[in-house]
């Protein structure tokens, strides 16, 4: 696998995944009917932002992931970032891969920390696997997050020093 700056051409290949995991609606914040192109606008970021791809050594488009500043002005010194899994490639190590990629990209960017502002509560496997990689969380609001079924569960903030 190998992490690589994404280009417009790669658009297509993340939708059908971007798409799949946003109308799903239990693990993202995003509005669950984006169109292609709103979806497009809110993923794939430019300067001061930037998303990647992971691809297999045929060109598949694995997962992807952007990162930016987290907030402008007296904020803009912590980052952020959201990844997404293609489903059918989960459980390979590919988020773990983004989200190494993610934090060397913030240090050597001269970020002092990542803060991740909405991960949900039920969304477990996430908070295990940022747990792993330095993350905690600093705050959970509570039932902040709508289930499709119509349950509530928290957000967390969870937050890495760099």
């Amino acid at each position: 696998m190998h992490i690589r700056v994404a280009q417009p051409a790669d658009w297509p290949a993340v939708w059908p995944f971007f798409h799949a995991i946003t109308a799903a609606g239990d693990t993202y914040t995003y509005p669950r009917d984006l169109t292609s192109e709103q979806g497009r606008s809110w993923w794939m970021l430019t300067a001061p932002g930037r998303t990647v791809v992971a691809v297999d050594e045929d060109g598949t488009v694995l997962g992807s992931a952007k990162m930016n500043p987290n907030q402008a002005g007296g904020g803009a010194h912590i980052a952020s970032a959201s990844f997404m899994v293609a489903p059918g490639h989960a459980g390979r190590g590919i988020g773990r891969a983004l989200g190494e990629h993610v934090i060397e990209w913030a240090r050597a960017e001269g970020y002092r920390g990542i803060q991740f502002n909405a991960v949900v509560e039920a969304n477990t496997r996430a908070v295990r696997l940022w747990k792993s990689l330095g993350f905690e969380v600093v705050g959970t609001v509570p039932e902040g997050f709508r289930l499709p079924d119509g349950s509530y569960t928290g957000l967390h903030v969870m937050y890495r020093p760099l």
